[in-house]
């Protein structure tokens, strides 16, 4: 959520708007209270359309096409009119997860909870038929989980069979992979269309995975209208149902009527919004809702900044049927500070060459191996930092004191470990299975021997990424736990030096001999590469559609094509570190340098001469205004913490000790590992 801004309206009828949750092809959606403390989402038309009077008419009409549908299973239309030239529609506030987060965070439902979700939004689909209506774009982030059962939202692109599509010129209109084959062709979509995206959404919430997926959106849509969807992971009884729903013809798809009793939920099928993990989060979420709404009216609410700051923490979803948004408040006892309790306070300035005291540590990690501790950099996942400890376990330390918060059942862990949704952590053991622990406390969430992994190479909201103990390349579902693809590796990869990026459904993966290829992350089909660009695995680091090089020179390639940019060579030793990308500038280490360097173009903002030899080729670590390297040969000389305003060394740290310092930062803190010991320190 974002503040209010120049030419942002301060009231709306009843509601006096506090913030900016968020805007679409042909409105801004705003976060309203009226002065009773009900809060709503106000939708407004886009100044720019507000004047055609057709655009105007057509934006209210999908206040009318909500309000037409009077079932329980839609979010209710509040007030819709037009104030001051501009058209606005109010909704009620959703409390819950939407179903992609359930799924996401949860896995797969259990095949009674999903005919229990499927019998609930046939009926509710019954009443939007019933209303003359189809929607024409139900999928599963449209889906709130409440604990009175799944609720549809969004009837922006709603429409009678023979009316106008509510979106502007050019938009897309509903969401690849979950429309019907008739409806991506363009064609005329009635209530088969909706039973078609029921089909496909209740595969998903059966099977953890979409069934139609592509490199692009293209690739997508190809599949929904000329491929066959992937089923193998729905059990079979429901896999029965499912498939007569994605015929392609619109004729040979079932009716509600069918498919209704067809779905038969057992007794008590729908206590999982009611009980268990998942209840657990929709009461969660329905609190903070409550505590919103319980926000006096008649005297000073809290500030603006205050307010949205915390619905900008993030932590519970609300969704605004009508206005099809979803948004994020503050989860749990910190809604009220509006920040993240956990995160250290920047230093106001510090002296100039002389180093700070550590905020905590040096903590001793236990009695692990030193090659291993200084491998594999320490781990920051929201209020903990996690390392290795003895017998191949994990071990966390609070990041504000550096007190041990738990250590892993699991042992025989080994490599990298790679953070998901900031709550769970993933590693590997001996035997390849991928281990999911609980940031929190370190219980396993699940396993997935079939990972047969030999160390984690990156992770993106669908998937981890491995190498395995046969030396391919593998993708494991975050959702479904199963391998997604195994492909052959064309760059020699090594457990020991893990050097990759996923980013915008792309892999890269620097290999040993510093070979770099990019992967197409929904099959693992090779996009470009390999190519040579240095002589060792670097990690490569991805922004803005670009992907930067470490190696003979630092080279910025195009993410889709590895096409190159531009490219500066190393003014030589070793070559180029592997960098870091913050506020369109690069940073990384070239021999006895730190250079920062422009993205666009390369050139140089400033460079630093901090070590009188060469240093590691570890990435640089960004905290604040301060970059942090290893100097000396291994990083045997200590750390230099610079600032990266001018350039200036701000101070070097050292422990009097030689050794590789492995740094992660977080929450404004440097986490170093050294010689067995873990360190915090503060940033500027």
């Amino acid at each position: 959520m974002n503040p209010l801004g120049t030419g942002d309206p301060l009231r709306l009828g009843p509601y006096r708007l506090t913030g900016v949750l968020g805007a679409g092809g042909m409105g801004q959606v705003y976060l309203g209270r009226d002065s009773e403390g009900r809060i709503a989402a106000v939708k407004v038309l886009r100044p720019e359309l507000a004047h055609d009077p057709q655009m105007a008419q057509r934006f209210l009409r999908e206040a009318h096409a909500a309000q037409a549908v009077t079932g329980d299973g839609v979010a209710r239309v509040l007030a819709a009119r037009t104030e001051g030239g501009r058209p606005w529609i109010a909704t009620e506030f959703l409390a819950g997860p939407t179903l992609d987060q359930a799924v996401e965070r949860y896995g797969a439902l259990a095949e009674p909870t999903v005919r229990a979700l499927g019998a609930a939004l046939v009926r509710t689909l019954h009443d939007i038929h019933g209303a003359g209506l189809v929607h024409r774009d139900l999928k599963p982030s449209n889906i709130v989980l409440t604990s009175r059962g799944p609720r549809i939202i969004d009837f922006g692109i709603a429409r009678p069979e023979h009316g106008l599509t509510l979106t502007t010129t050019g938009q897309t209109v509903a969401t690849p992979g979950y429309a019907a084959p008739e409806q991506v062709l363009g064609r005329r979509t009635g209530p088969a269309g909706d039973v078609f995206s029921l089909g496909v959404v209740l595969a998903y919430a059966a099977g953890g995975r979409p069934v139609y997926e592509g490199g692009h959106v293209a690739a997508v849509q190809y599949q929904v209208v000329h491929g066959e969807p992937e089923l193998g992971s729905v059990p079979g009884a429901l896999r029965a149902l499912v498939e007569p729903c994605l015929a392609k013809d619109p004729t040979g798809r079932p009716g509600l009527d069918w498919i209704g009793p067809a779905l038969a939920p057992p007794r008590g099928a729908d206590r999982a919004w009611r009980s268990g993990p998942l209840a657990q989060d929709i009461a969660r979420r329905e609190a903070d809702a409550r505590r919103m709404a319980a926000l006096p009216g008649d005297r000073p609410a809290p500030s603006r900044r205050r307010l949205i700051g915390t619905l900008a923490a993030g932590g519970a979803v609300l969704a605004a049927g009508g206005g099809g948004v979803a948004w994020w408040l503050l989860r749990g006892d910190d809604a009220e500070a509006g920040r993240r309790p956990w995160e250290a306070e920047p230093l106001a300035r510090y002296d100039e060459g002389t180093a700070p005291s550590p905020l905590w540590g040096p903590v001793d990690v236990g009695s692990v191996g030193a090659a291993e501790a200084r491998m594999t950099a320490p781990l920051p996942v929201r209020d903990v930092v996690v390392a290795s400890a003895e017998g191949g376990r994990l071990r966390a330390y609070d990041v504000r004191t550096g007190r041990p918060r738990w250590t892993s059942r699991a042992a025989g862990l080994t490599g990298r470990t790679l953070a998901v949704a900031d709550d769970t952590v993933l590693a590997v053991d001996g035997k390849g299975v991928l281990h999911a622990l609980n940031a929190q406390d370190g219980k396993g969430r699940w396993k997935a021997a079939a990972a047969d992994a030999a160390t984690l190479l990156a992770v993106d909201d669908k998937a981890v990424y491995a190498v395995t103990r046969g030396g391919e390349l593998r993708a494991v579902a975050l959702t479904s736990h199963k391998p997604l693809w195994t492909v052959r590796s064309s760059v020699r990869t090594s457990e020991k030096s893990p050097a990759a990026a996923a980013a915008d459904g792309h892999l890269v993966i620097c290999g040993d001999d510093g070979r770099v290829v990019a992967l197409d992350t929904a099959r693992g089909k090779a996009l470009w590469g390999p190519a040579r660009h240095g002589t060792t695995a670097l990690a490569p680091a991805v922004a803005d559609g670009t992907v930067y090089l470490g190696g003979r020179s630092l080279t910025a390639l195009t993410l889709s094509t590895g096409e190159r940019k531009w490219a500066q060579p190393s003014g030589g030793g070793r070559g180029w570190g592997a960098p870091v990308v913050a506020e369109d500038v690069v940073y990384a280490v070239d021999g006895t340098d730190l250079s920062a360097r422009r993205t666009d173009d390369g050139t140089d903002a400033w460079t630093l001469t901090f070590a009188s030899e060469d240093s590691p080729q570890d990435a640089p670590v960004i905290a604040g205004n301060s970059v942090w390297a290893g100097a000396g040969q291994a990083g045997s000389r200590g750390v230099a913490a610079v600032d990266t305003r001018g350039g200036r060394l701000a101070w070097p740290y050292s422990q009097g000790t030689e050794g590789r310092w492995a740094l992660s930062a977080a929450g404004n803190r440097v986490f170093m590992l050294h010689n067995g010991t873990l360190t915090a320190l503060p940033v500027f």
